[in-house]
């Protein structure tokens, strides 16, 4: 199967899509569940599935240093190594440069940096970012950019935004993995113009798809929010839009609202390995009192197995004992969560009440929520 994108509904900007890609179909919006490490961390491939993933993303960055993409390869591609036979998205890495690598020096050849592992002396190049990606043999490869942080004046955010432009064509120039895509990245801050700016770049280099990177890096929720429509209808309406590392539920709806298409996160994991659930009534904090002898499920309309079996008073008691059942049951939950909030957009847009769907659910999140 190569990779394909239709349009299938729009409810004004927010639209309804199908990818097709080498190792099976996904209905957009979606989520995408992050595997940052060959894994979504503490859940089994099949825990991920039955969840109702479509998709997952994959991290070059870390999985570059460790076990690397040269072994990966080796064992038959993340696909098989991992044992997840759908589709893989894998980011560049170069985020994780900027974030994480101490000392990061770049340059237009590149990023030099050391691994926040063992502290070695390690470079990062856009044809390196290929190689690595078509190694792990990834369904959709994201090109290298250079993401300043929220905060950056206006002459760095400029420079990336140049750099990127330039680092997405010798991304195109040195692929050569048919059974693979590549999708570019826009980057440009809050800074319309240079968004606006960086995206007729990219599009003129005609990539299958396009991200927006440079969100949720330090400016405000209601900045981003302010942006993203403008941002979206820089992209081409007949390709895949993707929003990187966003974020809060209230942040997939707003992309959702503007016309994005995919999204992924870290939040859901993150926050059940620390005791907090996120449902359509607001936030559940597990670790507090209030629950130590609530026998109700933690979301009653939920289907996953964590809502289906236990109780709230039993999750309570798995964190109060540092059992690690605790951290799973609410991973596996917070995933659910995510992807039936994508899987209800689509109804909503299918149906025409997609508006009204997005109120309703800021209503029930700002509402003071009594389980919390």
């Amino acid at each position: 199967m190569t990779f394909s994108f239709e349009l299938l509904h729009r409810d004004g900007p927010a639209r309804v899509g199908r990818m097709a890609t080498p190792h099976g179909v996904v209905e957009t919006p979606v989520f995408m569940p992050v595997g940052t490490q060959a894994t979504v961390k503490g859940l089994t491939p099949d825990m991920v599935r039955d969840a109702g993933a479509q998709i997952i993303l994959g991290n070059t960055y870390h999985l570059a240093l460790r076990p690397g993409g040269d072994l990966v390869a080796e064992l038959g591609g993340l696909h098989k190594f991992m044992k997840w036979d759908g589709p893989i998205l894998t980011d560049s890495g170069g985020f994780q440069v900027f974030s994480l690598a101490s000392q990061a020096k770049i340059t237009d050849a590149g990023a030099k940096f050391r691994s926040h592992v063992d502290g070695s002396l390690l470079e990062l190049t856009p044809e390196k970012a290929v190689e690595i990606q078509q190694q792990l043999g990834s369904d959709i490869a994201m090109v290298l950019d250079e993401c300043p942080p929220g905060d950056a004046p206006p002459e760095v955010v400029r420079r990336a935004v140049t750099r990127s432009i330039r680092w997405a064509e010798r991304c195109k120039a040195h692929h050569t993995r048919k059974d693979q895509v590549q999708f570019a990245i826009v980057q440009g801050g809050t800074n319309l113009d240079l968004r606006a700016e960086c995206a007729k770049e990219l599009v003129a280099m005609d990539f299958p798809g396009y991200a927006l990177g440079g969100f949720s890096v330090g400016e405000s929720p209601a900045a981003m929010h302010a942006a993203l429509p403008t941002c979206a209808a820089c992209l081409p309406e007949e390709k895949p839009r993707y929003l990187m590392g966003v974020g809060r539920p209230e942040d997939l709806l707003a992309g959702v609202a503007s016309g994005i298409d995919m999204f992924d996160c870290v939040m859901p994991t993150r926050n059940g390995r620390n005791a907090t659930a996120f449902t359509y009534a607001g936030i559940v904090k597990l670790r507090n009192s209030r629950h130590q002898r609530d026998p109700a499920p933690l979301e009653a309309d939920c289907p996953c197995y964590c809502c289906r079996t236990f109780s709230r008073a039993y999750l309570h008691h798995l964190f109060r004992v540092d059992e690690m059942l605790g951290p799973i049951l609410l991973s596996l939950h917070n995933i659910a969560f995510y992807l039936r909030l994508m899987r209800d957009s689509r109804r909503a847009i299918v149906e025409g009440r997609f508006a009204d769907f997005h109120a309703e659910c800021l209503a029930g999140w700002k509402r003071p929520a009594p389980a919390a």
